[in-house]
């Protein structure tokens, strides 16, 4: 037998042991499902949910990096489509579709994220408010469910089923293969704007006017500057650049993946090295790089998807006691709530350096999917003493404005929370009983939040 493996999310909290096995075929994760365990069973895959959905403390876990082949791409097809197994990443299936001069149709902040974990947390991207999430593009999905047995579903097949798993966190069974729809490219490369904002009104303002004009839109917004600039932000939207719209010199190699690498983080930062001061001066940095105004800059998908993606295990720059990332969304009615949302984190004494702002567009059907229409923020908050009063107090405002916090970055939600924020919450349990009623997918999120 397997002996334990400390396991934790990207935020590096809350470690708990597992026997983690790493199956080959989907045979394995039949065995591995039906042989039973008394602390339960879920899939992980690169580990980049932040907080606790793949882990599973004295229990089993199975770790999907194993099971990664492109099985084909339909490169001829209307949409052209891919089928791939389930621990295949992004960036393993971004370099191969270029070939075929094909593109991912949903990238979150990473691209270190497995299929079957994109199908599990329904990500989304910058382009949410023009193409939605990750489920809105797969066609269908192989899952294995408690009894052991595949089962083939999609939006028409099982849809409650489908919609169950489709930003499910797992808990419905474990995602092998996924048939997903993808898109036509010319190049490798974005045409991307970029304007400084002066404060949280101009930069609402700019993107309600401006990002039904653009595929992706995200804004990096400043969470330590008080007064007068609260908000203040470097917005950058884009689109697909065609092949007249290269430079001569890239148009050479127009599908080249450019991905460098810096190296890897050292596990030697001290706790603490984010604080205000440090804060403030990668904001005033990070601001006054941009350009005020630039209109059709060409970048590289590294550029203007994956900046951290250089540098592999940045998270290590918290320190041994890791750091939450809180994200909510609330309707774009609550405009009023968001802004106090956003003068909470400001005024708290707890300091954020990596800040996104994005619109969502309409949701899916997906049970437990995050995206709803409206705003949406992220903070990347270090652990110290008072974060959880701060969580609680923006808790209370996104509750009170029938928003919802992300379960993919969750580590701390209380139970009563989540059921005021997800309202199909009775409907995805509906599924689960019927698909898994011993409750043989099980995580330490689900325990904690008695799902």
């Amino acid at each position: 037998m397997n002996d334990p493996t400390t396991l934790h999310g990207w935020g590096r909290t809350n470690p708990t042991p597992a026997r983690v096995h790493t199956p080959t075929g989907v045979d394995e994760v039949m065995a591995h499902i039906t042989e039973g365990s008394p602390r339960g069973v879920i899939a992980r895959g690169l580990g980049r949910s932040y907080g606790d959905p793949a882990q599973n403390a004295g229990g089993t876990v199975l770790d999907l990096t194993g099971l990664n082949r492109i099985l084909t791409i339909d490169a001829e097809a209307e949409p052209p489509t891919v089928t791939v197994e389930a621990g295949v990443s992004l960036d393993t299936l971004m370099r191969e579709l270029l070939g075929h001069r094909l593109w991912v149709p949903v990238l979150p902040g990473t691209r270190q994220v497995t299929i079957g974990g994109a199908i599990g947390a329904d990500v989304h991207g910058k382009n949410h408010h023009s193409q939605g999430s990750f489920g809105n593009h797969v066609r269908s999905l192989d899952l294995v469910t408690a009894d052991g047995t595949v089962h083939t579903i999609g939006p028409d097949t099982d849809p409650d089923l489908f919609w169950a798993t489709v930003g499910g966190m797992g808990l419905t069974g474990v995602v092998v293969r996924a048939t997903v729809e993808v898109q036509r490219v010319e190049t490798a490369f974005f045409s991307v704007d970029t304007d400084r904002t002066t404060d949280l009104d101009d930069l609402m303002a700019r993107m309600t006017d401006g990002d039904d004009n653009y595929t992706y839109s995200v804004a990096w917004f400043d969470a330590v500057t008080r007064g007068k600039h609260l908000g203040r932000a470097v917005l950058t939207r884009g689109n697909k650049a065609s092949l007249d719209e290269l430079p001569a010199k890239l148009r050479r190699d127009p599908l080249r993946f450019v991905a460098p690498s810096f190296g890897t983080i050292p596990d030697l930062f001290p706790n603490g090295l984010l604080n205000r001061a440090t804060a403030r001066a990668f904001s005033e940095f990070w601001f006054r790089k941009a350009p005020r105004h630039a209109v059709g800059e060409i970048q590289n998908i590294t550029q203007f998807f994956h900046p951290l993606d250089i540098l592999a295990d940045w998270n290590r720059v918290y320190g041994p006691a890791g750091f939450l990332q809180y994200q909510f969304a609330v309707p774009f009615t609550e405009g009023v709530a968001f802004r106090r949302a956003v003068e909470t984190i400001v005024g708290s004494g707890h300091v954020s350096a990596l800040n996104v702002l994005k619109r969502f567009g309409p949701g899916n059907p997906g049970m437990l999917s995050f995206p709803m229409p409206g705003w949406t923020l992220t903070v990347d908050l270090p652990i110290r003493d008072g974060l959880a009063e701060l969580c609680r107090r923006l808790d209370d405002l996104v509750l009170s404005a029938g928003g919802r916090t992300y379960l993919a970055k969750d580590s701390r939600v209380s139970p009563d929370a989540l059921r005021r924020m997800y309202p199909r919450l009775a409907d995805f349990a509906a599924v689960r009983d019927r698909v898994d009623p011993d409750r043989v997918f099980v995580s330490d999120q689900s325990r904690r939040l008695d799902l």
